[in-house]
């Protein structure tokens, strides 16, 4: 009996082995992992694909009070874009309370982002119960979190490469990050189904607030990412070369809101607000924080999208100077960025918030809104919900829906508390009247055609990516 008993000792022991996560490196060599699937603890190395999913349904089936992981589509090669909701209602929409969300690994060789939203998630759901700021925003918000939009570029890239644009693209070759529809230009880009899921997502949750992660730079950066005046120089490697050239900020009408939220995340952060150059010949950014378009424009970036489409704040975050740095590295990353991307996302608790409804007290939805003086609006939910990121001042809101009276009402926002206001439409005679329609109005501007440049335009084409290969 002792001898089978040894070998049964032996095949359960292969079995456990053959069962323990693991990951290859780029020359196919296999390294030990610490996580497991039943770890309480998530250690600080890079997950693949495999390891990230048993992560995400381990922590959903351990915390089902707090989270909830789906997904909204797949990559290319067919692996799941996963969303995990983090909220003290995770399954559905708190009437009342905003909707946010986190993006990272759009660029497939930017992954610390990937890993410390793994991370952020973890942290939640082990300090709801001991932390009251932890549990107020997950009590009062629901936090979107998808981890890697791009885990087809992430499964090419290399750990350690700070530069270079290796795993950046796609796995048909695209930059998701100049994927989406755009304000000021024409996207001859075909869409990608990263892209599209993408935007089916926030075409079906109205999303108030959004954080993009990225890595290559330290500095939050805020829209517009483009400009109608961005010629030759407009992303490549020619605007870091010639110090005499100056990109033109390019300024939404929330730019004291966007400069507020990109605050917000440098102060909080615990080198970022320096404004520390990564490299010598790199910027310097004030403060920490950047216009999009003046540190360079770009054609079809997400934050732009999400905030002239639907209304949604997006910052994007670049949050490492080298793109892929070293796993030991993670854990002074994530101690870098705890706080501020916390702090980030309670800024969805600042502004205006209220309900539209009918004189029946009906939800009206889709209702079209603006703050006068700032013609980029935003549209009620299906429960004729509302939010507007605002700082402390006097307002009038705007307020259109088809067969009602247009209203408008003027409202005080401090810096306490957000200002509840509910507005009441009364039924109007005809439904064909001057509705506001932010989400479908053309872009303001359409480029001429590009005239002949001569042997500098010829430069500027050759090198045209190098600069998105630098930065993120």
């Amino acid at each position: 009996m002792l001898l089978p008993n040894i070998l049964l000792l032996i095949g359960l022991c292969v079995v456990y082995a053959l069962a323990q996560p693991t990951t290859e490196d780029y020359e196919g060599v296999a390294q030990p992992r610490i996580y497991s699937p039943d770890s309480q603890t998530l250690d600080y190395v890079y997950h693949n694909h495999d390891e990230m999913t048993r992560f995400l349904r381990a922590t959903s089936a351990r915390h089902p009070n707090l989270t909830a992981l789906y997904s909204i589509g797949k990559s290319i090669q067919g692996r799941d874009l996963w969303v995990m909701v983090v909220s003290s209602s995770p399954y559905e929409h708190m009437i009342g309370k905003p909707d946010v969300k986190y993006v990272g690994n759009i660029h497939g060789n930017e992954p610390v982002g990937r890993e410390l939203l793994l991370h952020l998630i973890e942290y939640f759901v082990t300090n709801y119960h001991t932390d009251p700021y932890v549990k107020w925003l997950l009590d009062n918000t629901r936090i979107h979190i998808l981890p890697s939009m791009n885990p087809d570029g992430y499964a090419v890239s290399k750990e350690g490469g700070c530069d270079g644009a290796q795993g950046r693209y796609n796995a048909r070759g695209f930059d998701l990050n100049r994927n989406f529809p755009d304000y000021f230009k024409q996207n001859n880009n075909r869409g990608q189904p990263e892209t599209d899921a993408v935007k089916e997502w926030i075409s079906k949750i109205q999303f108030v607030l959004s954080g993009s992660l990225h890595g290559g730079a330290l500095v939050a950066s805020y829209p517009y990412d483009n400009t109608p005046n961005a010629r030759i120089c407009r992303s490549s490697a020619l605007c870091a070369m010639f110090q005499s050239y100056s990109s033109t900020p390019s300024l939404t009408p929330d730019d004291d809101v966007f400069k507020h939220l990109s605050l917000t995340y440098a102060n909080n952060h615990k080198k970022m607000s320096r404004g520390v150059a990564c490299k010598s010949a790199f910027p310097a950014f004030e403060k920490g924080i950047t216009n999009g378009a003046a540190w360079y424009p770009l054609t079809g970036g997400m934050q732009d999208y999400n905030y002239v489409w639907y209304g949604c704040m997006e910052v994007t975050l670049e949050i490492s100077c080298c793109k892929f740095p070293p796993a030991q590295e993670l854990r002074r990353y994530w101690d870098d960025n705890q706080l501020s991307m916390i702090k980030f996302l309670a800024e969805a608790h600042r502004g205006v918030q209220g309900f539209v409804i009918d004189a029946s007290g009906i939800p009206v939805e889709r209702a079209s809104l603006k703050i006068k003086g700032r013609d980029v609006g935003f549209q009620t939910t299906r429960y004729g919900e509302f939010w507007r990121i605002l700082l402390p001042g006097v307002y009038k809101l705007e307020v259109y829906a088809d067969g009602f009276i247009p209203k408008e009402v003027d409202f005080v926002v401090v810096e306490q508390h957000p200002t509840l206001l509910n507005v009441t439409l009364q039924p109007g005679k005809r439904s064909d009247g001057p509705h506001f329609r932010p989400f479908v109005a053309p872009p303001h501007y359409r480029p001429q055609p590009e005239r002949d440049q001569g042997i500098f335009s010829s430069i500027s084409n050759g090198l045209n990516g190098l600069y998105n290969s630098i930065f993120g």
